[in-house]
C-alpha cells in the first residue's frame, strides 16, 4: 500500500459532513462529562452554607434540645448541630483521580468515544457502498487489498489520535481541577489516570476498526449497527441464561483493558460456606469467590473476535462482486 492511497484516504474521511459531525461530538460530549463533574463535586460556598442554616433553623434549634435524635451525642453545642445539618444539605464528593478511574466517570468517556467512533467508521465506508462509489475507486486501485488496508488504516489513525487527545485532555483538566482545588493527589495518580485514558483509546480505536471490517463485510451501515445491538444486548443475556462465568461478559473484559486488570467473582462450592467467618479463604483457591482478569485475557477476548472479523472482510471484500 503506498502512502498516496492513505493520504487519499484521510482526505475521503476528513470530508465527510456526517464523520466531522460525530467527531466533533467525539469532543464535546467528554467535555459536557467533564463539566458535569467539575461543577457536581464543586467545594461549598459561603452563600449556601448560610442559606441552608436560614432555612433550617428550626432544626438546628431541636437539634440543640435533642441532639440523640439528629445523631448526635448528649451535650452537643449549636455549631455541632449546624454543622451536622449543613452536611446533610451541602455533602458533595470531593474530586478524585482515583475514584473517577476506579467508579466515577473515566469509563464513561471510554464509552462514549467508543460509541462515536464506531458509528463514525461505519458511516464513512457504508456511504462508499451506499453511493456505489466503491467499484470507481477500484477503477484507479484495482488491487483490493491495498484499498481495505488503506481504508482501515484511516479509520483507525484518526480513531486513535481523537480518542487519544480527547481522553488526555479530560484527564489533564480533572488534575488541574484538583490543583486549583488545592485537593490531595496521590504520587503517580496522574500517570495512572494518563494511562488509563490511552487504553481506553486504544480500546476505541479497535472497535472502530471492528466496525469498519463489519461494515466492509456487510456493505451496510444499517446491517452493521443492527448487528452490534444485537450482540451487545443478546451476547451479554446469553452467556448469563448459559449460566457461564463473570469472565466471559463483555463489559467485564472492557474493564480489564481500561482498568488494566479487573476481578469477577465465580461460584464456590456449597461446603466453603460452612468455614468460620473469622477466616478467610486463600487467595485463587477454590473458596475465594474472587478471580482476577488481567488485560491481556480482555485483550485475547476482544483481539480474537477482532481478527476473525477482519479476516471475513478480507476475504469477502477480495472475492464477491462490487456493483
Amino acid at each position: 500500500m503506498s502512502p498516496r492511497l492513505l493520504l487519499v484516504e484521510l482526505t475521503r474521511l476528513r470530508w465527510r459532513r456526517a464523520v466531522l459531525v460525530l467527531l466533533i461530538a467525539a469532543v464535546v460530549l467528554p467535555a459536557v462529562i467533564a463539566l458535569a463533574r467539575i461543577w457536581s463535586t464543586r467545594p461549598v460556598s459561603e452563600s449556601e452554607i448560610q442559606s441552608v442554616i436560614d432555612s433550617n433553623a428550626q432544626q438546628i434549634s431541636q437539634c440543640v434540645d435533642h441532639p440523640r435524635r439528629m445523631g448526635l451525642p448528649p451535650g452537643s453545642t449549636e455549631q455541632q448541630c449546624t454543622d451536622q445539618i449543613v452536611s446533610w444539605y451541602t455533602g458533595r464528593e470531593k474530586l478524585s483521580l482515583a475514584r473517577e478511574r476506579t467508579g466515577g466517570a473515566g469509563m464513561g468517556v471510554v464509552a462514549v468515544l467508543t460509541a462515536i467512533l464506531l458509528v463514525a467508521a461505519t458511516t464513512f465506508v457504508g456511504h462508499d457502498w451506499a453511493s456505489g462509489s466503491m467499484s470507481n475507486q477500484l477503477l484507479f486501485e484495482p488491487r483490493r487489498g491495498r484499498i481495505w488496508t488503506a481504508k482501515a488504516l484511516a479509520v483507525t489513525l484518526v480513531s486513535l489520535l481523537t480518542a487519544a487527545v480527547v481522553s488526555t485532555a479530560y484527564w489533564l483538566s480533572m488534575w488541574m481541577t484538583m490543583k486549583v482545588r488545592d485537593l490531595p493527589i496521590v504520587d503517580g495518580s496522574l500517570t495512572d489516570s494518563l494511562a488509563y485514558g490511552l487504553r481506553g483509546a486504544g480500546f476505541a480505536a479497535a472497535a472502530a476498526l471492528g466496525g469498519y471490517a463489519l461494515t466492509m463485510l456487510f456493505r451496510s451501515t444499517v446491517a452493521t449497527i443492527g448487528v452490534l445491538f444485537v450482540v451487545s444486548i443478546a451476547g451479554g443475556l446469553l452467556i448469563a441464561l448459559l449460566g457461564l462465568s463473570e469472565h466471559w461478559q463483555p463489559q467485564k473484559n472492557v474493564a480489564a483493558i481500561v482498568k488494566n486488570g479487573t476481578t469477577y467473582y465465580v461460584d464456590v462450592p456449597q461446603s466453603c460456606y460452612s468455614r468460620p467467618r473469622s477466616s478467610e479463604p486463600e487467595p485463587d483457591s477454590e473458596c475465594d469467590e474472587r478471580r482476577d482478569l488481567s488485560a491481556w485475557g480482555g485483550v485475547g477476548y476482544y483481539g480474537v473476535a477482532l481478527v476473525v472479523v477482519m479476516g471475513a472482510s478480507v476475504v469477502s471484500f477480495r472475492r464477491r462482486d462490487v456493483p
